[in-house]
């Protein structure tokens, strides 16, 4: 059976034709966030000339530019029929995608970033003072920051994910291989480690379990979405690297130094607390999700 799967596999659902098609993907989506950050640039500067320079409006476009890959996305995937299920795993129909689901990603995004961000505190490898609290500014970046984490979400474990589970018929190749793409296009951020080239490999094997034992696209959108929130928005830390100008803590980055909680140059994503935090998530996430698959069978 195997054997006569891969011979009846078409080139363009190979491995790599997946990978180039994300990319061109991901390229494409980057550029048309571009095209409308840039208009909606305009018009804010029309009504306003100081908010295009203000905190708020350099960070929000950041995030904001993703909207383009999630327009993108989902015009090709609505596009070619035979990729058209994958709508039903982004949507409300999809067993696992509920509101519960969304307050366990949640918790999950939370509680891993600032158990992190705990221990690098407690061993003193960064100093965080108050800035400012604004309810309204900060929702508001919560609903960009949601954009490009669910963006992300939504081209590795919606389309790539869902493509080679359905092309190569093996979880294991739909989680690794996915996973591997995520922390390849994490490459030319700055401040990259070995450490942290590890680390987004293996939020994204976590986020993949998420999505194969819950069903749940929603849990992993908003555990991503929590994830870069709380370090870069509520603490001011680097996420992946990029410091956001809107924080309600921030950073005295003349105090922070590199330890296995910290490094400077990408933050707690970069070091061996992450990787090891993150492996243990990875782990209780399989027994558990190993366990409920058992339950159901029996």
């Amino acid at each position: 059976m195997e054997g006569k799967r891969i011979f009846k596999r078409k080139w363009y659902d190979t491995l790599i034709a997946i990978y180039v098609q994300s990319i061109v993907l991901l390229l494409v989506g980057q550029a048309a966030g571009g095209y409308l950050i840039n208009g909606l640039s305009g018009v804010v500067s029309f009504f306003s000339s100081a908010f295009p320079e203000s905190d708020l409006w350099l960070t929000g476009r950041i995030y904001l530019l993703f909207i383009g890959i999630w327009a993108v996305l989902l015009l090709r995937i609505w596009a070619v029929r035979s990729d058209r299920p994958i709508l039903a795993v982004v949507g409300p129909k999809a067993r696992g995608n509920n509101g519960k689901m969304l307050l366990i990603g949640a918790a999950i995004g939370f509680g891993l970033n600032a158990l992190c961000i705990l221990i690098a505190w407690l061993h003193k490898d960064i100093v965080l003072y108050f800035d400012s609290f604004q309810l309204l500014p900060l929702l508001a970046l919560f609903v960009v920051v949601f954009i490009q984490s669910s963006a992300e979400e939504l081209l590795c474990r919606g389309f790539m994910y869902q493509k080679l589970l359905k092309s190569y018929g093996s979880p294991a190749v739909a989680i690794i291989g996915n996973a591997l793409f995520f922390g390849v296009i994490h490459l030319m951020n700055d401040g990259v480690t070995v450490l942290s080239f590890v680390n987004i490999v293996v939020v994204a094997v976590l986020f993949s379990l998420i999505v194969y034992y819950t069903d749940s696209l929603w849990c992993a959108f908003m555990a991503h979405a929590v994830w870069n929130y709380t370090q870069n928005i509520l603490f001011g830390l680097p996420n992946s690297g990029l410091v956001s100008a809107y924080s309600v803590f921030k950073l005295d980055a003349s105090t922070a130094v590199n330890s296995f909680a910290y490094n400077v140059g990408f933050g707690i994503e970069g070091t061996l607390t992450a990787d090891v935090v993150l492996i243990l998530a990875v782990a209780a996430a399989y027994l558990w999700g190993s366990r409920r698959a058992k339950a159901e069978e029996s």
